[in-house]
């Protein structure tokens, strides 16, 4: 028999909890297992936050010590800008996960989602000096639209949120020298296919250079273009919806677990 102490199952909050906020975990258990499945996550490290719709001054996070192959809509830790939890468990969140996650929902209330990952291509990315490339279309649709902040060492520190904010600008896809990638998203689902769309590119950058070979990269005023193509098919609306859908199907095929 395995050991139960191996696995964290918390109570279920579905129906202890708004609505609102229930969705909201159940969404963001969602990219956990999805972020999980593509490799992105690094162990128990890394972090995905979301505004509560009925209650914006206050988020969910992950709590520092649990996988993303195991994270539930329960697991989640509901805490508020100030550093005070509200979701009773034996997890705390990490300080450098809430310092920049709680600043820049916090200063930005136009966005209501945050993701922080490193998986091995974006560290690579972000340790050349280049940054990110045009090489393909994915890139090419990013092209001058990618903010970046210097590394400052382990995000212990309130002050570096704001710098985090200033630097992120209009943007939302964001390169942190030396360490990895930030993405935002007015809703989940953005900021999902944001982040999904920013990792392809450092995959694909990190196989093309090590080709060593020499480089075609899409022209400025193609870039431009693609952008163009891109917003008058969207509006400008949130992206990532109809992914978002086709991620919480894998996610239920799975392991359904997710959603108590």
């Amino acid at each position: 028999m395995p050991d139960s102490s191996l696995f964290h199952q918390p109570e279920s909050l579905e129906g202890k909890v708004s609505d609102a906020e229930w969705q909201t975990r159940v969404d963001m258990a969602v990219c956990y297992r999805i972020a999980y499945h593509f490799g992105w996550n690094d162990t128990i490290h890394n972090h995905l936050s979301a505004r509560l719709p009925d209650d914006p001054e206050k988020f969910v996070m992950n709590p520092q010590g649990l996988g993303w192959h195991e994270m539930t809509a329960s697991s989640l830790i509901k805490s508020d800008y100030a550093g005070k939890d509200y979701t009773k468990s034996e997890f705390r969140l990490a300080p450098a996960g809430r310092n920049f996650h709680s600043a820049i929902l916090k200063l930005r209330p136009d966005l209501n989602c945050v993701f922080h990952i490193h998986p091995l291509s974006s560290v690579v990315v972000s340790a050349t000096r280049d940054g990110l490339l045009p090489l393909d279309q994915n890139s090419a649709m990013l092209y001058g639209r990618v903010s970046y902040h210097d590394y400052e060492g382990l995000a212990d520190e309130a002050e570096e949120g704001p710098r985090i904010v200033e630097h992120l600008g209009d943007n939302q896809h964001m390169i942190m020298w030396n360490h990895g990638l930030l993405t935002v998203g007015r809703t989940v689902a953005e900021a999902m296919a944001n982040m999904n769309a920013l990792a392809r590119c450092c995959d694909n950058q990190m196989h093309v250079l090590s080709l060593n070979r020499p480089i075609e990269m899409v022209p400025e005023e193609i870039c431009k273009k693609a952008q163009d193509q891109i917003y008058q098919r969207y509006q400008g609306a949130p992206g990532g919806t109809l992914e978002f859908k086709a991620y919480r199907r894998l996610a239920e095929k799975l392991d359904p677990s997710y959603r108590t």
